[in-house]
């Protein structure tokens, strides 16, 4: 019998992936994948089409949503599980992060413009469309006109944290994006915890992360152990994927290659079952 496939991180042109949600799905499927989970930046929005492809396809779609946070000036990204995508302070709370969005890039095109480079707001919302606006969209308008080499190239030498023209996003505590998520219904998950410091994710645990991102790209083999142990020591649940957003993240070999197990997704569906008993 093969082995289900399960990826519990992607991303759609609802925020900075390059694939519609119809597309995604049937990539999904082309490369085995059986459940998969969107977690666009601050969007929900590409949850109820991805959900009806699947239906037909034949790949299970779980609501998923990543948002970032910080901690004591840390940039902490949140995913978040099984959530009522039609919750009304969930859809307010990710507008409004949204809304901050459009306000950080256009401060970043501001500086851009100090620094001499000739990019206007229109030239960002022209890639990123109604999606919600990021730094891979901005790095994405500056290659398109030629003011960098390459999209890595944008990020490098401008937008990276710290850089010139880098812009900080609006404070959000961890505390308060899993709030954000236990009211919508679903579970918190620190994501790609590689970037971060094990006291960082020793605090995120105790803030009250419901799981980790165990398997993961950036994750060695090494690694990967590690994590597990944390999740086993502290009772945690896991969560993997390839945090898959395809186009010019030149990172198509990853989705397929990523993936965890309907056992974990198990996991899931009987700690929400649960919190609500």
């Amino acid at each position: 019998m093969l082995k289900r496939k399960v990826d519990l991180h992607s991303h759609t042109n609802h925020s900075d992936g390059y694939y519609s949600p119809e597309e995604l799905v049937y990539k999904a499927k082309d490369v085995g994948i059986d459940i998969l989970s969107i977690t666009d930046h601050d969007s929900t929005n590409a949850i109820a089409k991805a959900t009806e492809i699947g239906r037909e396809l034949g790949v299970e779609i779980i609501p998923g949503v990543e948002i970032s946070s910080d901690l004591r000036g840390i940039e902490v990204h949140i995913l978040g599980y099984f959530i009522d995508i039609n919750n009304k302070e969930l859809e307010h709370c990710l507008k409004f992060f949204r809304e901050e969005r459009i306000r950080r890039a256009n401060n970043i095109v501001r500086k851009l413009n100090h620094l001499g480079l000739d990019i206007s707001m229109a030239d960002v919302m022209r890639i990123s469309k109604n999606s919600a606006v990021g730094r891979p969209h901005i790095a994405q308008a500056m290659l398109e006109l030629g003011l960098v080499k390459s999209f890595q190239d944008a990020f490098n030498k401008y937008i990276k944290n710290g850089g010139p023209a880098y812009e900080g996003k609006v404070h959000l505590s961890p505390q308060s994006a899993f709030k954000i998520i236990s009211d919508a219904g679903g579970l918190s998950f620190v994501a790609h915890p590689r970037y971060m410091s094990e006291n960082i994710i020793k605090e995120l645990i105790d803030a009250g992360a419901d799981g980790i991102e165990v398997i993961h790209p950036s994750h060695s083999k090494e690694l990967t152990r590690f994590y597990r142990g944390i999740v086993n020591e502290y009772y945690l649940l896991e969560s993997g994927g390839s945090d898959f957003h395809g186009g010019k993240r030149d990172d198509e070999d990853k989705f397929g290659k990523f993936f965890t197990t309907p056992i974990v997704v198990e996991a899931m569906r009987t700690r929400i079952m649960r919190n609500t008993a």
